[in-house]
């Protein structure tokens, strides 16, 4: 039998708390730490942007109350006063949201509705490059007054300081497999534009089923930076089978099969070597490349996981893959048209694959057409 990631893969239905951890459980600690000398401070909050689709989202929220922007995206083209700020370095502060006459009121609204009446904003720039804001948030007007701002600047300065290190660490996971790929030659049909692809479909499905399974926004991030990986055990299967334009014989696709422990030993080493291998979302990774290939009535491998063992990572990113395979051309086949995919995910939703994911990907066609514009091969 083929051994996965650790033991084996997490099922984070499980272990949904300690996925809560993590940069949002260090924001809390420093939320809590500042709070003896600026009491009335009651949220901070990070959004990350994402410059090749021109979004910002929301990541990590530690708040008095319920996170008001939890699951929230928006062009920060759409938010001119934001981009502003972001262009130019400086910070941004509304002593009144009530009055405020916000460029994008909804979002205020939502923050006044939840009772926040004052705001201090923050840009991160990382390496020349804007990477989102941290957010400070007060119930007091006029709270955030030159001597507040000064105090509060060093946390600030931690928060933006500890984002970069927690997403920075994933992009040189994601570097360091794209290198061992270019070397290696396994350049399969796993094309970069079918990658930007499908995580994002992973994306759009766990938008809308984090807050049916009390998953956060950093869940969300992270899965979608790691949906990518899912197939790095492919660097250890032979060329003349992962090339091969056929069919696969029964003895080779069991050769092929072993792409998922060859991953999950993959996983095991570069999580050791970057030194977070003890970081909790790295059961998201663990996740992400052991349970891709596992199908929710038993008929998966490597393990023969069925229901909810097998993770919610697993399921949404076996659905995202699929679709983009199917929908995309190969030497092999031509391209589906989406309506058949989504088709063919319909028929087998409650077999192969998740009924929830595929009923959100059917569900979210208009976006789905906006990636496959932005990300062609």
């Amino acid at each position: 039998m083929a051994t996965a990631c650790r033991a084996m893969p997490v099922s984070t239905e499980e272990v949904a708390p300690s996925l809560q951890q993590g940069l949002a459980e260090r924001v809390a600690a420093y939320h809590r730490d500042i709070r003896a000398e600026f009491p009335r401070l009651d949220r901070i909050a990070v959004a990350i942007y994402d410059s090749r689709t021109d979004l910002l989202r929301s990541f990590v929220d530690s708040s008095e109350g319920g996170n008001p922007f939890e699951h929230t995206m928006a062009r920060l083209a759409d938010l001119p006063e934001l981009a502003r700020v972001a262009r130019s370095g400086g910070i941004r502060v509304i002593d009144d949201m009530v009055t405020h006459q916000a460029s994008s009121a909804s979002l205020s609204r939502r923050l006044v509705k939840a009772g926040y009446l004052s705001s201090f904003a923050m840009p991160i720039h990382h390496k020349g490059a804007f990477q989102g804001f941290v957010f400070f948030n007060s119930f007091l007007r006029d709270y955030f007054t030159p001597s507040v701002i000064r105090g509060l600047r060093p946390v600030a300065d931690l928060v933006a300081l500890t984002t970069v290190m927690e997403l920075e660490a994933v992009r040189m996971l994601q570097a360091a497999v794209h290198t061992v790929r270019q070397m290696s030659r396994a350049r399969d049909e796993e094309t970069h534009a079918h990658l930007e692809r499908m995580a994002r479909y992973a994306r759009i499905i766990a938008l809308r089923l984090a807050p049916r399974r009390g998953r956060s926004d950093e869940w969300v991030e992270f899965l979608y930076q790691f949906a990518p990986l899912h197939d790095i055990g492919k660097i250890g299967v032979p060329d003349h089978i992962l090339f091969k334009p056929g069919r696969l014989t029964p003895e080779e696709f069991e050769v092929m099969k072993q792409h998922v422990a060859k991953g999950c030993e993959i996983v095991e080493v570069m999580a050791g070597n970057f030194g977070i291998d003890r970081a909790s979302h790295v059961d998201i990774l663990h996740n992400v490349v052991g349970h891709h290939h596992e199908c929710v009535d038993g008929s998966g491998y490597p393990l023969g996981l069925s229901g909810d063992a097998v993770s919610l990572e697993g399921r949404i990113v076996a659905v995202a893959d699929v679709f983009d395979a199917l929908t995309s051309n190969r030497p092999y086949k031509k391209a589906w048209t989406n309506d058949e995919a989504l088709a063919f995910l319909t028929e087998q939703a409650g077999r192969k694959f998740d009924p929830e994911a595929v009923d959100i990907l059917c569900s979210s066609q208009s976006a789905v057409r906006d990636i496959q514009r932005t990300f062609t091969d």
